[in-house]
């Protein structure tokens, strides 16, 4: 179905309203695909949930590394809830519009944790640097003044890089078509439908991508450079391993997170392929936030012996 859009334009022929172009027209795909995205969706979001609300009344794990944990859950939550429910509501609905001023909302919100995410990552590496090259010193360069203070600046990035992009991309001019290929309000998908010359605009998300997708993935390749060589003088074969452990959840979820944004925004414009964007934007919005609290709390003993408790007040709770 091919949407009409001088029905969606006013009388400056603006596009008003964009289109989500349907998933397939055989309805039984659309359905398992809902299925599949509505299962991850719950786990993502159940499983985030959790992992915050352990940290939070777990006393024992109101430490640094653990805080900034409990952040990128929140972050986790927001940047699926931006996105997926009117990528499920598209998949089973004729009804697959979506407002102007509603997709920038969404753009931004998603952009927002987005860049967030990217910041977080390295500040969760530093913290692990400092806890195994300068342990003697974490305490004061940890403290909890200045985990706030890391928080604070990787929501303030994407807050302020979110503003920006969004901003700038929906103060262009749109005059048709007006049908997104892609599921939600992504940023080079919303540029394509743009009239006129957008190569600044395309300059201007890659230069923000660099920035805040490539220089946070530097500091997280130097602070992990640093530990390993920190880790190969250690003597003890059981501090190696133990120092190598509290590293590897966050290596795998930085893997994850990291792949597939990177070649989503850094590679060249003439690969991009609507095909490819879709498989990759359900991966870096289902995927990877269903399986960081997997990570997090199978690696990690602490985490789930808090979930445990968690899990026995509230089930004490329900039958108290």
């Amino acid at each position: 179905m091919s949407f009409n859009c001088s029905l969606w334009q006013d009388n400056s022929m603006s596009v008003k309203h964009f289109a989500f172009v349907k998933f397939s027209e055989v309805t039984e795909q659309c359905f398992l695909l809902f299925s599949f995205i509505l299962f991850m969706f719950l786990a993502s979001l159940t499983g985030n949930a959790l992992i915050a609300l352990a940290i939070w009344t777990n006393p024992a794990l109101h430490t640094p590394m653990y805080f900034f944990l409990a952040n990128l859950s929140l972050l986790e939550i927001g940047y699926t809830c931006s996105t997926i429910p009117k990528m499920l509501q598209n998949l089973v609905s004729e009804a697959r519009g979506i407002s102007r001023e509603d997709c920038a909302t969404q753009m931004f919100f998603f952009t927002l944790f987005g860049i967030s995410e990217c910041c977080l990552l390295a500040a969760m590496a530093f913290d692990r640097y400092t806890a195994i090259c300068s342990p003697l010193h974490y305490a004061t360069r940890m403290s909890h003044g200045v985990c706030v203070h890391l928080a604070m600046i990787s929501w303030g990035m994407g807050c302020i890089v979110g503003l920006g992009q969004t901003n700038y991309i929906f103060s262009l001019d749109f005059c048709g078509p007006c049908e997104i290929d892609h599921f939600f309000c992504d940023l080079p998908p919303i540029l394509a439908l743009a009239c006129g010359n957008t190569s600044h605009n395309e300059a201007a998300v890659f230069v923000a991508a660099i920035l805040c997708i490539s220089s946070p993935f530097l500091l997280i390749i130097a602070s992990y450079g640093r530990i390993l060589a920190a880790v190969l003088v250690m003597p003890s074969p059981e501090g190696r391993q133990k120092a190598l452990s509290t590293c590897s959840s966050h290596l795998l979820v930085v893997t994850l997170f990291y792949g597939s944004a990177s070649v989503t925004y850094l590679r060249p414009k003439a690969s991009h392929s609507p095909g490819v964007d879709k498989l990759l934007a359900l991966f870096y919005t289902v995927v990877t936030s269903m399986l960081n609290p997997i990570i997090y709390s199978l690696r990690n003993k602490e985490v789930k012996t808090a979930l445990r408790r968690t899990l026995g007040k509230k089930n004490v709770l329900t039958h108290g």
